[in-house]
């Protein structure tokens, strides 16, 4: 368990909170695995039966620590982050998103494999993967069309627009916008009131709420590989070495 994912549980509610304040929870391969643990977890569990991700201090997540994918290191077998990505995907039980603040890259496309997501007014959302040499992730390039339609996701995934929170409501990424002071309490109580609903009839919704989504597994296996292709290529890296410089980057 990485010690900047902090696991707590109130009554039949599990909060998972991304907690790396100082490098503004941007999250490394040891943050997947935990995650993807304590989702794993969560879906054998009979005792829990509602969890809430979010984010310490005033972000959600920055996304990828940069630096942490660059090096390269890949344990044997399923990487940590796609480990997450399927954990988060399959859950049979509900996963509910409360976005505290900012949320990048895969700060919003986890959104997309939740069940109920809730954000302070402050959150903002974006996806700057060609901005970084990389491309869509976890699904989004089939997603994030049919949750917000296919110009603002163009307009997302193409042009880097960020959206505010008032805006992701609006194009139906958040359910509800609330007072960055009150979101916690607000998701809190609706979490509680998922996990005393009847558990057997929740997964049974939810499993029907998802019929229909085979194509998004085929969507994740082809992001994955050209993902895979562009941490190794010369766009990261100078995407990443430019910013490590304070410069723009050149493409050539």
């Amino acid at each position: 368990m990485s010690e900047n994912i902090i696991i707590t549980r109130e009554g039949r509610v599990v909060t998972l909170t991304i907690a790396r304040v100082e490098k503004k929870n941007a999250l490394t391969q040891e943050m997947y695995g935990a995650m993807a643990d304590a989702l794993e977890a969560y879906a054998e569990s009979d005792a829990d039966r509602a969890l809430i991700i979010t984010g310490a201090g005033d972000m959600f997540t920055a996304g990828n620590d940069l630096k942490d994918f660059a090096k390269g290191d890949r344990e044997t077998g399923v990487p940590p982050v796609w480990r997450f990505l399927h954990a988060i995907r399959d859950c049979p039980k509900p996963v509910i998103a409360a976005v505290n603040g900012p949320g990048i890259g895969i700060g919003l496309t986890m959104l997309l494999h939740c069940d109920l997501v809730y954000a302070g007014e402050s959150a903002t959302l974006g996806v700057p993967f060609v901005k970084l040499g990389l491309v869509p992730e976890a699904g989004s390039s089939l997603l994030l069309p049919a949750a917000v339609g296919m110009a603002v996701a163009n307009d997302m995934l193409l042009a880097g627009r960020i959206l505010s929170a008032g805006e992701a409501e609006r194009f139906g990424l958040v359910a509800r916008v609330f007072p960055d002071a009150e979101l916690m309490g607000a998701v809190g109580e609706i979490a509680r009131g998922v996990a005393e609903s009847a558990p057997v009839a929740m997964k049974l919704s939810k499993g029907l709420i998802r019929q229909g989504r085979e194509a998004v597994a085929d969507s994740m296996a082809a992001e994955s590989k050209l993902f895979a292709a562009q941490l190794q290529g010369p766009e990261f890296a100078e995407s990443v070495a430019a910013m490590g410089e304070k410069r723009a980057p050149d493409y050539g």
